[in-house]
């Protein structure tokens, strides 16, 4: 799309190299995400809400957080990913979902790795590092955090209208008790390595990264990208290539990193996937009601009413599972929920 493309920063390695030398030194340092798996402190409950319209006509399970995240006004979640695909489940026997969430009060944003077989979570603030006269150290990442996607071995973070942050996911760091960082109470952060900054030209309106998710539906995977907008704002959707070699969006040859668009969106999307070719959108429809589900293909949808709870976030397709999961963000109306494929026809 001409106007529109990503440019990706340095690399962070060299700062993260000293962040987690730092923290080895005092009995932390790197662990990745597989040290973070045998040591997931909180416990999910398996929930059905009082009646299904509550909770949402399409919803085949659901689970809820730990009493204090399930009320906690200071942090929302926001975006959801899985492991499928990353060979997770190749080395731990079973994959995970993620969850991301972003703080009101300006502790930045965390993501949860969520065992559902053993329905364990644990939070993990997300940094961004730095060297200040030979010190090492970090600042939370101040962004919204509202869709994340996670492939081969990295964290993507949507930065909305500045684009998105990635991460590696082996440079979760362990920050011991006792340790001069600030964390506001996480055990684990995990620090940015780049960004994918996104760029306009002149005239042409700044995609927003509200929220993505991995399409595997063609011979390459790709990278499908969506806006929230209301009736007076865009509500594009956004494909960008993958490069199989490095699980990275792919650049042109002059460096640039351009999207296939689409504005044909629908209103107030919260989340997208999409499987063979069918896109699966959420919707939210105010704090009051429950959140739809539109099905089929942009400027052709088929919108399923009350399929989730009330404030329906990110979506993601787990194939394992032949079901999409998601997020609901107000306090006290917290699920992790999936519906299941089959229950959401494009043709009624």
């Amino acid at each position: 799309m001409p106007g529109l493309h990503l440019t990706r920063t340095t690399d962070n390695g060299d700062e993260i190299d000293a962040l987690a030398g730092a923290l080895r030194s005092d009995g932390g340092g790197r662990v990745g995400v597989t040290g973070m798996v045998p040591d997931l402190p909180g416990r999910l409950r398996r929930t059905f809400a009082p009646s299904p319209r509550l909770l949402g006509l399409k919803v085949s399970q659901a689970y809820t957080w730990e009493g204090p995240d399930r009320r906690d006004r200071g942090w929302w979640p926001q975006g959801i990913t899985t492991s499928a695909e990353t060979g997770f489940r190749e080395a731990h026997g079973h994959d995970v979902l993620m969850t991301s969430w972003y703080s009101r009060t300006g502790q930045g944003s965390r993501v949860s790795l969520v065992d559902l077989h053993h329905r364990r979570y644990g939070h993990v603030l997300l940094v961004t590092p730095k060297v200040v006269d030979g010190e090492p150290g970090f600042a939370p990442l101040k962004v919204h955090a509202g869709g994340i996607v996670w492939h081969g071995d990295y964290l993507h973070v949507a930065a909305t209208g500045r684009g998105f942050s990635s991460c590696h996911l082996g440079d979760v760091l362990r920050v011991p008790a006792g340790s001069p960082y600030e964390t506001f109470g996480h055990r684990y952060v995990l620090p940015v390595r780049f960004a994918h900054k996104g760029v306009a030209d002149e005239g042409v309106g700044r995609l927003r990264f509200s929220f993505f998710s991995v399409d595997r539906s063609g011979p390459e995977p790709t990278l499908l990208v969506g806006e929230y907008g209301s009736s007076k704002q865009s509500r594009r959707l956004a494909r960008f290539a993958i490069d199989p070699a490095t699980a990275l969006p792919r650049p042109d040859a002059d460096g640039l990193i351009r999207p296939e668009l689409d504005d044909r969106g629908a209103l107030r999307m919260q989340g997208v996937a999409a499987v063979d070719g069918t896109y699966y959108v959420t919707r939210s429809r105010t704090p009051y009601l429950p959140g739809s589900v539109y099905v089929g293909r942009p400027g052709a949808f088929r919108e399923h009413l009350a399929a989730t709870p009330l404030g329906p976030e990110d979506l993601v397709w787990w194939p394992e599972t032949d079901a999409f999961w998601s997020v609901s963000e107000h306090p006290g109306r917290r699920w992790i929920f999936a519906m299941r494929r089959r229950d959401l026809s494009p043709r009624g």
